[in-house]
């Protein structure tokens, strides 16, 4: 499997220290079915060990609920006695931490199983079995991640709501929507090149950043990579660059997906191509470049993707507040909708020139996992490549004035389409499939135990 750790390079380890020698620890870190990153912090003299031998830790911890609780999700955790599996470093990950208080690095780990194969409860793992199927095809899939998020005052409002930050530059909260302001960028212009400068040094691509749809919600983009797991990795990545510096700002940053109902949600929108073996984008047909809606292969990978959408929407959308994202005239996919250059679309079709033509896959909320995400859109286009899918003619107009019926919508029927999902069943491991969805209905059940204002409003 691609995903599968392996010591390939005796001498990363040797050569990091060499560079900085002022390295005390080493965070061993990891991405769980959340989308969290947890870990251990190891002291240099133990740092040999973990390079040759890897770390012992349950595989539970993959599987985590959003609070940090492990929910015996199918006899996983108390029931089994909570076994380990051995995590090893994935090498060309060890980097530097630029806003540790203390010379510190961290590296990013991936989960083995007893036999030294790759565990299937790392979600990377789940991922990379994807990758493969996409790589027999002979194609390579080019990815990009787009995230979205909100800076907000650590203080809350009087109704205890989170509230835009107030602005460094000029002592005001931010109140206006602004989309594409410069002059929100240059307030915050301190945050934004710290986040550049951790990113560069953690080899992270980030590139374009925006200001948003709603006050405090910015947008940061990573480059392509040719790499599927790489790019899933810089995603994961990104967004705990972003919580820790805003930190430091004196800010709290949320990828939560709806934390404003008044205001848009944050997105995690997903830019892919698809390569041949000798380098030549297979989505372009080399009509013009404007309004372009490519060749037959993009058609048959969005014919694969609108197939899968419905079983994948518990994975795009993995939480009960994912859900508030969705709705009419909000430029968050409720159809599956394709076409030109159209934002209100799931499966868009950027402008440009053709050979960087392109699907934006816009459905994923942005505190999704990101290899969960990976896995389902290559599912969808592996699917959708090799079975010669016809998604229907391209759409016009608003496709988000009425939702698709069969899209589901809530998370207790996204979670019942995917534990019975016929495509993604067979990309996905069914094991994972169905802890996955018992970790997000324990997940659900205990958020659904609290008694929320409304009711004491309604019902006291």
């Amino acid at each position: 499997m691609e995903g599968r750790a392996k010591v390939e390079d005796s001498g990363e380890l040797a050569r990091f220290l060499a560079d900085h020698p002022e390295t005390l620890y080493v965070d061993a870190i990891f991405i769980d079915l959340c989308g969290i990153v947890r870990g251990k912090r190891y002291p240099r003299a133990d740092l040999e060990k973990l390079f040759a031998k890897g770390l012992q830790i349950p595989y539970t911890v993959y599987l985590l609920d959003v609070t940090g609780e492990s929910l015996d999700p199918c006899g996983r955790g108390f029931s089994d006695g909570d076994p380990d599996g051995t995590a090893m470093p994935i090498p060309g990950t060890l980097v530097p931490v630029p806003w540790a208080p203390q010379p510190c690095a961290q590296v990013l780990m991936t989960m083995n199983d007893e036999a030294g194969q790759p565990s299937i409860w790392d979600p990377r793992n789940v991922a990379a079995l994807v990758v493969e199927r996409m790589a027999e095809t002979g194609l390579r899939p080019v990815i990009a991640f787009e995230l979205e998020f909100y800076l907000l005052d650590r203080e809350r409002d009087a109704d205890g709501k989170p509230q835009a930050p107030i602005s460094p530059a000029t002592g005001k909260r931010d109140r206006s929507t602004q989309v594409y302001s410069i002059p929100l960028l240059d307030e915050h212009a301190a945050f934004f090149r710290e986040v550049e400068t951790a990113a560069a040094v953690q080899k992270v691509p980030c590139t374009v950043a925006t200001t948003e749809y709603a006050p405090g919600q910015y947008e940061i983009n990573l480059r392509h990579v040719e790499d599927p797991l790489a790019a899933a990795d810089h995603c994961a990545l990104l967004r705990h660059i972003v919580q820790r510096v805003a930190a430091r700002h004196g800010l709290d940053a949320t990828f939560m997906a709806k934390p404003h109902l008044e205001q848009t949600g944050n997105g995690m929108h997903v830019h892919m191509c698809l390569l041949d073996q000798d380098g030549h984008n297979v989505f372009d047909d080399g009509s013009a470049p404007i309004n372009s809606l490519g060749s037959e292969t993009l058609r048959h990978a969005v014919g694969g993707l609108a197939a899968t959408m419905p079983e994948a929407m518990a994975i795009f959308a993995p939480n009960v507040n994912a859900y508030r994202r969705f709705g009419p005239n909000l430029f968050v996919p409720v159809t599956k909708s394709w076409g030109a250059n159209n934002r209100s679309f799931a499966f868009r079709i950027p402008a440009g020139e053709g050979d960087s033509r392109r699907i934006e896959h816009r459905i994923a909320g942005a505190d999704a996992n990101p290899y969960l995400v990976l896995a389902a859109l290559l599912a969808g286009v592996h699917h959708g490549v090799t079975n010669k899918l016809d998604p229907g003619p391209p759409w016009s107009g608003n496709a988000t004035d009425h939702v698709d019926p069969d899209i589901p919508m809530k998370l207790e029927p996204a979670l019942q389409r995917l534990e019975s999902a016929k495509i993604l069943a067979d990309y996905l491991p069914r094991d994972y499939i169905e802890t996955y969805c018992a970790t997000k209905r324990s997940e659900y059940d205990k958020f659904s135990r609290a008694i929320s204002r409304r009711e004491y409003e309604w019902y006291l």
